[in-house]
């Protein structure tokens, strides 16, 4: 698993599987957030799974699917409110890309600064410039 931190409460990768649970929830994780539609992937467990995996760690699993290119403002209104709960997040896509978008914008929806998310995405290898253009505080 390739973990890139967004900031001090979030970070993405691509997607994980059952048995990374644990080692998440020791790295300080309490919630995991799957950005990846069910069944995106054969080779990918099912939500059922996962947050069963998710909750024999003592982690919180939270869905909020969508497919490449197709975010919404109510995605970001859902990520927002998972942020919110100031717990440690991990986000999972197939890249981590659609994760570092919903995560833009939750924050922008937030009132934070623009430029400033896009530097931080792009530190960890991301380019959320279509969340900064699509999504209005």
């Amino acid at each position: 698993m390739n973990i890139k931190k967004l900031d001090e409460q979030v970070s993405v990768s691509e997607h994980i599987a059952c048995e990374e649970m644990a080692p998440l929830a020791q790295s300080g994780v309490q919630v995991v957030v799957c950005n990846c539609p069910e069944g995106e992937s054969e080779a990918h467990p099912s939500y059922e799974a996962m947050e069963r995996a998710a909750q024999n760690a003592g982690l919180r699993f939270i869905a909020i699917p969508f497919t490449r290119g197709r975010m919404t403002r109510e995605h970001c209104e859902a990520f927002r409110n998972v942020l919110q709960s100031g717990e440690k997040i991990h986000a999972f896509c197939r890249t981590g890309n659609r994760s570092s978008q919903v995560w833009a914008g939750a924050k922008i929806l937030m009132g934070a600064d623009k430029k400033q998310l896009h530097s931080q995405a792009q530190a960890a290898g991301f380019d959320v410039s279509a969340a900064l253009v699509s999504i209005d505080s």
